[in-house]
C-alpha cells in the first residue's frame, strides 16, 4: 500500500457482492486495486479470479467528491462501451453498500481482469527488455483502438500498460480518458508531467477540464517509445520536474532532444515525429495513429495487425458484464511484485498468421496462436472486428483448413461467419457462429500437444 491520499483501505477477505479480497496489488492517487476471489459463483460466466478497483466515491468532502465521482464515471463510460483487444476488460460495476465502514461506503468498485504485471515492473526488472519492440507496436495498436473508437487515454505512461501471462498487453486505467467532440476532448486538469506534451504542462482549465486532442497521445507513446528502448528519457532531467521544465524549454526552441544513439534510425525517425514540440507540428508529422500504427509494427518488425472496421457507434456498446480472460488495473505507485515472462514460450518459430505456434497458457495449458491475443475466453460475433477476429481467422484458415473464411482481414462478416458455423459443427459445438469461450478452446486446441 502506498498511503497516498485517495488510497482506499480494504480489509483483507471483505466480500462485495460475489467477491472476496484478497492482497493489495497496487495503489494510486484516486484508487487501490486488490486481487479478488469468487466467493459465491452468481453467474457462469465469471471468472474464479479478477482485481477489484475501489475509488472511494462515498466519503470526501463535495469537492473530491465530484472529482472523484468523473474519474470514476470516465473509466466506467468507456470500458463500458468499447470492446477492443488491447483495452483492460470489465466484468462488472459494483457499490459499496456499508454504513458500518464509513470509510468504504459509497465506494465505486470496478471488477476487472487480472494481469500477470504492468510495464512498469517490467522495466524496473530490465530497463530495455529484448520484446519491447513487440511490445510498443501492441500498445500503439491500443492507442488507435481508443482513438478509432473517438477516445483519448490521456494518461498514458508504463504503469498503465498491463501485460497478459501470454505476453500480450492491455492498456488500463481510464481515468483521464475523455470522448472526442469534433478535433478536441476535456480531460481532468490532472497529467504525469514525464509523458505529457508541453502544450499541456501548464494549460488553460475552464468548468469542463482541460482542453486535449490525439496528438497528446502521441507526444506520451513517444516518451513511451523511448523509455523502452533505451531505459532514458528523451529530454534531460534529474526528476520529473526538471524534464517538464526542458520541456517547456524545447516547446520554445530552446532546448533539443536527446534521442538515444543507440536507437535505429527508423526507431529515432517515430520518435522524433512523435515528439514534435507543438500540437500542429505533431499533428503535420503523425497525422493519425493509423498511420503512426504501420510505422512501428514495420520498425518492430511484427506483423501487420488487422485493419479496424468502420465505426458502427451502437455495436460498441456492451453489457456491463463481458466473457473474457483475467488482468488488473494497477495504478501507478505500484507496490507489488510480479512474476515476469517477455514472451510466452513456443514450440516452434514465433506465430504468424499462416504458421500459427504453439505456446503454454497459465489457465488452459497448450494451446496454438497466431497472435499473443490471449483470447481464451473473449467473445467476438458478426459485426465485430480487430485483431482478435484477424486470428480466428488465422486459426480456421491456416490450422484448421477452412479456406472458405477468406482473407484474414480483421472483419467478422458473412465468410467468417459461415466459417466458425463450419468449424463448430465439425467440432460438435453449438453452430451459433459466435466466437465465445468453447469456440476458442477448440480452436486453439487441436492437436496442440504436438509441433504445428
Amino acid at each position: 500500500m502506498t498511503g497516498r491520499p485517495y488510497a482506499v483501505p480494504v480489509p483483507k477477505g471483505y466480500r462485495v457482492g460475489p467477491w472476496e479480497v484478497r492482497e493489495p496489488l497496487g495503489s494510486g492517487a484516486f484508487a487501490t486495486v486488490y486481487a479478488a476471489r469468487l466467493a459465491e459463483r452468481q453467474d457462469p460466466e465469471l471468472p474464479p479470479v479478477a482485481a477489484l478497483k475501489f475509488l472511494a466515491t462515498g466519503t470526501r468532502t463535495p469537492r473530491q467528491l465530484h472529482h472523484l465521482r468523473d474519474l470514476a464515471e470516465r473509466e466506467t463510460e468507456l470500458l463500458s462501451r468499447l470492446r477492443a483487444p488491447r483495452l483492460i476488460r470489465m466484468y462488472d460495476t459494483l457499490i459499496v453498500d456499508d454504513p458500518g465502514h464509513p470509510e468504504l461506503d459509497g465506494a465505486t468498485v470496478l471488477v476487472l481482469e487480472r494481469a500477470a504485471g504492468s510495464l512498469d515492473a517490467v522495466l524496473a526488472h530490465d530497463p530495455t527488455p529484448e520484446s519491447g519492440p513487440a511490445l510498443l507496436a501492441q500498445i500503439c495498436e491500443g492507442v488507435h483502438q481508443l482513438h478509432h473508437a473517438g477516445w483519448l487515454h490521456g494518461d498514458l505512461k508504463p504503469a498503465n500498460v498491463l501485460l497478459m501471462a501470454d505476453g500480450s498487453v492491455r492498456l488500463a486505467d481510464f481515468n483521464m480518458a475523455a470522448e472526442l467532440e469534433g478535433t478536441h476532448a476535456y480531460a481532468p486538469a490532472f497529467a504525469t508531467p514525464d509523458h505529457t506534451p508541453p502544450e499541456l504542462l501548464w494549460p488553460e482549465v475552464d468548468e469542463r477540464g482541460t482542453r486535449i486532442r490525439p496528438s497528446a497521445d502521441v507526444w506520451a507513446f513517444g516518451v513511451l517509445a523511448h523509455l523502452v528502448l533505451t531505459g532514458t528519457f528523451p529530454l534531460p532531467g534529474g526528476s520529473a520536474e526538471a524534464r517538464a521544465d526542458a520541456a517547456t524549454r524545447y516547446a520554445r526552441g530552446a532546448e533539443e532532444l536527446r534521442l538515444s544513439p543507440e536507437l535505429p534510425s527508423s526507431w529515432a525517425e517515430i520518435i522524433r515525429d512523435c515528439l514534435a514540440p507543438t500540437h500542429p507540428e505533431r499533428t503535420a508529422r503523425v497525422p493519425g495513429t493509423g498511420a503512426l500504427l504501420r510505422r512501428v509494427e514495420a520498425a518492430a518488425g511484427t506483423a501487420r495487425s488487422a485493419r479496424l472496421p468502420r465505426l458502427r457507434p451502437r455495436r460498441w456498446r456492451l453489457p456491463a458484464l463481458l466473457a473474457t480472460a483475467t488482468t488488473v488495473a494497477v495504478l501507478s505507485g505500484t507496490a507489488v511484485t510480479y512474476a515476469l515472462r517477455d514472451a510466452p514460450p513456443t514450440a516452434s518459430a514465433p506465430p504468424t498468421c499462416e504458421k500459427p505456434a504453439v505456446y503454454e497458457d497459465e489457465k488452459h495449458g497448450r494451446g496454438y496462436t497466431a497472435g499473443w491475443n490471449g483470447t481464451w475466453e473473449f467473445t467476438i460475433k458478426r459485426g465485430d472486428g480487430g485483431s482478435q477476429v484477424r486470428e480466428a481467422q488465422c486459426l480456421l484458415r491456416h490450422l484448421h483448413g477452412i479456406t472458405e473464411v477468406g482473407t484474414a482481414d480483421g472483419d467478422f462478416g458473412p465468410l467468417t461467419h459461415g466459417a466458425v458455423t463450419t468449424f463448430q459443427k465439425r467440432s460438435g459445438l453449438n453452430a451459433d457462429g459466435v466466437v465465445g469461450p468453447g469456440t476458442w478452446r477448440a480452436l486453439r486446441k487441436a492437436d496442440a500437444a504436438t509441433d504445428h
